[in-house]
């Protein structure tokens, strides 16, 4: 043997060591990771059964709305200030390290999540479950000494368990804390420990005792020329949807701040008007999670106003300040969506609305892998095809808008220019205006 072949082999041999080594220590911490997120849904979510279950049995109680809007919003103004932010904060103290999270993020959108649903609020869970499971992770980043690269990597693990373990879809969690960051771009150094963290999380949250909702696809044509170019339309529509619901949320939270400069005031008359309109239309469907009108989505035919309904229930609630999450109603709209659009397409409605409950989110969030990997998980792989199509189409459709304006541009969907990556969606349009000619 050469010496060459022995350098060769020696330096091989060190590799492997060091990456068992890291694997091992990523392991270890990931996992911490994922305990805690996994048990901060597992509270999340039965506080939210027990919030839905009061709410349904006591409906007199959405006439407090405003009450529990302005408790939310005095919460926030004397304790939580720095953590108002929510994901957005997250994003960006990935991109752009500065300080730990303060702890007080966990229970405070916990707390504030939970009064939402009590008292009749539209929202959903996934973004108290990114940031408990974020805030969580990041107060290990000071006693392991973590270095600046290593807690980007801690933030994004507490990201994917959050998800993973909220939903039930670890593969999707994981994904989801690679690719929310910037759309156009995914990076893989964080992939082993996302992984780790999104199906402990998983794990943990069923070992509590959880479970959750099962949603089935009745029947899954072959995909053929017919069925591709139905998802794609089905597509178009989910990913306008999907902008839509970004921009209508975006512009009533900005016109909310500039017309009530009191913070708490603004959940309050966004309380004012959920309950008037629950009471004058005389159902709570579009309320909470709407979980029991997700199901009926795949398994018979629902009014075509119902998605429509929902986006403006959730977009005053949000929109106004309250607390919660934004995919869960996007779940709610996407699979009504896909329900009604079985009228026009030739495609199963429980398909079309399992089609919509991910791709609606693909493109609100910018994130078509883990909604299609989401699709995979819940309605298995011969749906997940169509589901898939339908995603990537809903992404490209969005546009350059999303739930999330701390979320950077990794790559333009246009292929604009190169000067626009790296932006945060906030500051997209002011960089676009000051380009655009006169």
């Amino acid at each position: 043997m050469s010496r060459l072949t022995q350098l060769f082999q020696s330096l091989h041999r060190a590799e492997q060591l060091h990456i068992f080594q890291g694997l091992l220590r990523w392991l270890l911490i990931a996992s911490c990771v994922g305990v805690l997120a996994g048990s901060a849904s597992a509270l999340l979510l039965a506080s939210l059964n027990w919030a839905t279950e009061v709410r349904e049995s006591h409906k007199w109680i959405i006439a407090l709305l405003p009450i529990a809007g302005l408790t939310v919003g005095l919460m926030y103004r004397y304790l939580g200030t720095s953590v108002e932010a929510g994901n957005n904060l997250i994003i960006d103290e990935i991109h752009d390290p500065k300080a730990v999270l303060p702890l007080r993020m966990t229970p405070l959108i916990l707390i504030g999540t939970a009064i939402t649903h009590l008292f009749g609020g539209s929202a959903g869970r996934e973004g108290t479950a990114l940031q408990t499971g974020a805030s969580l992770a990041d107060q290990l980043s000071r006693p392991l000494r973590l270095s600046a690269a290593e807690r980007k990597i801690l933030l994004m693990a507490g990201i994917s368990g959050g998800f993973g373990s909220v939903f039930g879809t670890p593969l999707a969690g994981t994904v989801f804390g690679l690719e929310v960051l910037a759309f156009g771009r995914l990076g893989y150094g964080a992939l082993f420990p996302c992984l780790v963290s999104a199906f402990v999380g998983d794990w943990v949250t069923h070992a509590w005792g959880i479970q959750h909702t099962l949603y089935r696809v009745a029947f899954v044509p072959q995909l053929n020329a017919v069925g591709f170019l139905s998802a794609i339309a089905a597509g178009i529509a989910f990913g306008l949807t999907g902008m839509a619901f970004a921009r209508v949320t975006h512009a009533i939270s900005h016109w909310s701040k500039q017309r009530i400069a009191w913070a708490p005031l603004r959940p309050l008359v966004g309380g004012v008007l959920v309950a008037a309109a629950v009471f004058a239309i005389g159902t709570t469907k579009y309320v909470g999670l709407g979980i029991p009108t997700m199901v009926e989505a795949f398994s018979q035919r629902l009014p075509p106003w119902d998605f429509a309904a929902k986006f403006l229930f959730t977009a005053v609630t949000l929109g106004f300040g309250f607390k919660g999450g934004e995919v869960t109603p996007l779940f709610f709209i996407g699979s009504t969506l896909g329900n009604a659009l079985a009228w026009l397409l030739p495609l199963p409605p429980s398909l079309l609305a399992g089609m919509g409950f991910v791709a609606v989110f693909a493109g609100a969030a910018n994130t078509p892998i883990a909604s299609s990997l989401m699709a995979i998980e819940l309605f298995g792989a011969e749906a997940g095809s169509y589901a898939a199509i339908a995603c990537i189409v809903s992404y490209l459709f969005s546009g350059h808008a999303g739930i999330y304006s701390a979320q950077r541009i990794g790559f333009s969907k246009l292929d604009r220019s190169s000067n626009e990556e790296g932006l945060r969606l906030a500051d997209l349009a002011k960089a676009r205006a000051k380009i655009e000619p006169e």
